[in-house]
């Protein structure tokens, strides 16, 4: 089982500074619809080149359109030995769905 975090929550830890990583493994096209402010943009076809960059023992919020490839990505960090991979839960369109602020990446 994929552990999962609300749109709701993640807003909540990231205002508090809670220091929470948080990546969007979208296409760069879809990226520049918009982000989540802070999150870093990794494609999801580029993380298993870029393993070496994401840390063991660090929780990593991952996050796409709807919350399937990112589900997916999660399980595949799992099996990589990282224990701390959360899925968000509806992806982008729930953040969007609740009015959270949408940032420009590289912002």
């Amino acid at each position: 089982m994929i552990p999962e975090i609300d749109s709701e929550t993640l807003h909540r830890r990231i205002l508090a500074g809670d220091g929470v990583r948080v990546l969007d493994i979208r296409t760069p096209s879809e990226v520049a619809q918009g982000i989540i402010p802070g999150a870093e943009h990794i494609p999801m076809h580029l993380i298993p080149l870029r393993l070496s960059e994401l840390p063991r023992g660090q929780e990593l919020v991952l996050y796409c359109r709807s919350g399937a490839r990112s589900y997916h990505a999660c399980m595949f960090l799992m099996q990589q030995g990282y224990s701390q991979a959360v899925n968000l839960r509806g992806g982008i369109m729930a953040w969007a769905r609740h009015g959270f602020d949408l940032g420009l990446p590289g912002r």
